[in-house]
C-alpha cells in the first residue's frame, strides 16, 4: 500500500480524528501483545524493527548489524517472516533455488551475505538458526512480534519521515502508540539527518538512549551523473529512492511508484521498457525491487545498490560487544 497523505499532516487531520478510534483500538491491542512474554530462543536475539508500518531501512540496517557482529567474533543467522512469499518454513533460503514469491523479497538480500532462515513460526525458526551454527540471530523485524524473547533490540527510523502524525494505524502510521513502544527498544538507528527524525532522536536521547545515526552510500555513485533514466520502485517509499538518484546527478525522465512488495509483472515492464525507449533513457530500481523482476527482463533494468554507514561505528560495537559478550 501507498502511504495516505494525511498520515505526514498534522493528527488534527479530518481524516486522522475520523479514524482515531480505530488507531486507538488497533494500537492498545498491538501494545498489549507487545507486553507479552516470549518464548527463550536457543541462543540470542537482536530485532531490528520499526516504530511504524512500511519500509525504514530495516534490511541495510540488518545487514550492516551482521557485518558489525562478524567483527565483533560473533557468528550471526537471519530470521525472517519472509513477507510476501508463500513458503511458511521453517526452511533455510537458497538464493540459487529460490524466489521472492516463496520466500520475499528481503531474505534474498541477506541471504547473500550470512545464512538466512524463514519461517512464521518465530520460535522454531530460530531453532534452524541456531542448528545451521548461529550464535547471535538477527530478526529482520519482529519488534511488535512477542513469541521471541530478544536480547537487543532497535528501532530504524527513516529520517524524513519520521512517525508521521504519531498516531496509530489507521489514523497514522505507528504501529502502537510510541509510548507503549519505548520500552521494548534499547536504541535507535535513525537513517539520514531530517527534521522529522531529528525529533524523534532528541526523545530517544532524554530517555537515555543511543542514537546510532547512519546514511544509505550508493555504491558506483559516480556512474550516475548525467544519466538519463525511469525510475521505478515498490518500497516503503519510493521517493527516498528517487532523491537519492537525483543527488547522484541522474536525469530522471520519468518516476513510477509501486505498492511495498509489489510483484512485478511482464506488464508493467513491457510499459515500464516502452516508457524508456521513448525519451531514450534506461530503467533504473532499487535492489530489492530487482528480485522480484520477472527473470527474463532483469538483464534490461540497472540496479543502484546501496549500504548502510554509521557515524560512529565504536559506539555501536560496544553496545553490540556488551549485548553478545564472546564465550
Amino acid at each position: 500500500m501507498h502511504p495516505p497523505g494525511f498520515w505526514s499532516r498534522p493528527p488534527t487531520h479530518p481524516l486522522a480524528r475520523l479514524l482515531a478510534p480505530a488507531g486507538r483500538f488497533y494500537g492498545g491491542l498491538t501494545a498489549d501483545r507487545m507486553d507479552r512474554p516470549g518464548a527463550v530462543p536457543p541462543c540470542p536475539v537482536l530485532c531490528v524493527g520499526n516504530f511504524t508500518l512500511g519500509g525504514a531501512g530495516k534490511t541495510p540496517t540488518a545487514l550492516a548489524l551482521a557485518r558489525l557482529l562478524r567483527g565483533i567474533g560473533r557468528t550471526p543467522a537471519f530470521l525472517s517472516r519472509g513477507y510476501g512469499g508463500r513458503l511458511t518454513g521453517p526452511l533455510i533460503v537458497d538464493p540459487a533455488r529460490h524466489g521472492a514469491a516463496e520466500v520475499g523479497d528481503e531474505p534474498l538480500l541477506m541471504a547473500r551475505a550470512e545464512t538466512t532462515v524463514v519461517a512464521r513460526d518465530r520460535p522454531a525458526g530460530a531453532r534452524l538458526c541456531a542448528e545451521a551454527g548461529a550464535d547471535v540471530i538477527v530478526m529482520d523485524d519482529g519488534l511488535q512480534n512477542p513469541s521471541l524473547t530478544k536480547t537487543l533490540s532497535f528501532a530504524v527510523i527513516d529520517g524524513g519521515a519520521g512517525i508521521g502524525n504519531g498516531l496509530p494505524f489507521p489514523a497514522g502510521p505507528l504501529r502502537a502508540p510510541l509510548a507503549r513502544q519505548w520500552p521494548h527498544v534499547a536504541g535507535l538507528v535513525l537513517v539520514g539527518e531530517r527534521a522529522p527524525g531529528a525529533a524523534l532522536a532528541s526523545e530517544a536521547e532524554a530517555r537515555g538512549l543511543p542514537v546510532h545515526r547512519a546514511r544509505l552510500v550508493p555504491e558506483d555513485g559516480a556512474e550516475w551523473a548525467g544519466r538519463r533514466v525511469v525510475a521505478f520502485a515498490g518500497i516503503g517509499r519510493p521517493q527516498k529512492f528517487f532523491e537519492t538518484l537525483r543527488g547522484l546527478g541522474a536525469e530522471i525522465v520519468a518516476e513510477r511508484a509501486f505498492p511495498d512488495h509489489h510483484p512485478f509483472r511482464a506488464g508493467d515492464l513491457a510499459k515500464l521498457s516502452a516508457l524508456a525507449a521513448q525519451a531514450g533513457a534506461g530503467l533504473v530500481t532499487t535492489e530489492k525491487d530487482a528480485v522480484r523482476l520477472p527473470a527474463q527482463t532483469r538483464a534490461e533494468v540497472r540496479v543502484l545498490r546501496v549500504a548502510l554507514a554509521f557515524t560512529d561505528e565504536t559506539l555501536l560495537c560496544r553496545q553490540l560487544a556488551a549485548a553478545f559478550p564472546r564465550a
